[in-house]
């Protein structure tokens, strides 16, 4: 099989972090994407995704690959609401 490009879907959490490792582990090139979808501050300044953009970021240099970011947040809001 020929090895691709392949952009993951990182979450910070188990599922898509052991993705990224099994694809490397494949030999495709791979590369994380994290995209931001909820704008969800709340009154003590905690936003769950800045935490799991910092896991993302974590499993990135661990597996020493790529991390994109994409803000879809006013996406989003003004195609589900």
């Amino acid at each position: 099989m020929e090895k691709q490009k392949v952009i993951v879907g990182l979450s910070g959490g188990v599922d898509s972090s052991v993705a990224a490792l099994l694809l490397l582990e494949q030999g495709h090139q791979v590369e994380g994407l994290f995209m931001k979808n909820w704008e969800e501050d709340d009154d003590e300044d905690y936003c769950a995704a800045a935490v799991d953009l910092k896991d993302a970021a974590v499993v990135c240099d661990t597996l020493n690959i790529k991390l994109h970011t994409i803000n879809f947040s006013s996406e989003y809001w003004d195609r589900v609401f």
